[in-house]
């Protein structure tokens, strides 16, 4: 079968868009597979399945939860919609979601790059991904020795492109940005 070792959306038949979660304590990842665009409320759909399918069960007690992100994409740093998304998403869990981004270039220190991410991509080396189906059990399939597991989960909804943040969503926010570097860390407080 041939195939081209770069994507051209032309010939492809779909797309997938992983989003990814790493607990450190526990050694586990959790990736979500979106199916549509990769958008801020994709990257909060995905967070929002994890809670509820373990984060709250392994995390019964918790008050709040430290996410740490990359600076650019569905979850930008400096993108309000992200923060709208999030919002809406801590109003809903009820606990405060603390975001703390990498700088640009920084991404390569955040422990999910060297603990999960290179065990994924060993796990599909040299398969063809030819259906969903496929990725999604490589992706499942990845462990290492030290007792690393993944967990995968479809999400299959169409994500809309081009939203824009709500006129007063930056006057009502209730996020709070951190006193050392703002720009990067902040929490969303829940409403209750």
């Amino acid at each position: 079968m041939q195939v081209f070792d770069h994507d051209f959306t032309s010939f492809a038949e779909g797309v997938i868009i992983p989003h990814c979660f790493y607990d450190l304590r526990l050694n586990i990842g959790y990736v979500q597979v979106g199916t549509s665009h990769d958008t801020s409320e994709f990257a909060c759909d995905s967070f929002r399945h994890w809670w509820y399918g373990y984060g709250c069960r392994i995390y019964p007690n918790a008050t709040s939860v430290l996410i740490l992100c990359d600076g650019g994409g569905s979850n930008s740093s400096r993108h309000y919609l992200f923060k709208q998304d999030l919002q809406i998403l801590a109003d809903e869990i009820g606990i405060e979601i603390r975001i703390a981004h990498y700088p640009p270039y920084c991404s390569k220190f955040n422990p999910i790059e060297h603990r999960l991410f290179p065990h994924i991509t060993r796990a599909c080396q040299g398969v063809i991904f030819s259906s969903l189906e496929v990725v999604t059990d490589l992706i499942a399939k990845t462990h290492t020795k030290k007792g690393l597991k993944v967990f995968v989960h479809v999400i299959d909804k169409v994500y809309e492109t081009g939203r824009k943040v709500a006129e007063t969503f930056k006057s009502e926010m209730r996020i709070v940005f951190d006193k050392i570097l703002p720009k990067w860390n902040y929490r969303a407080i829940p409403i209750n």
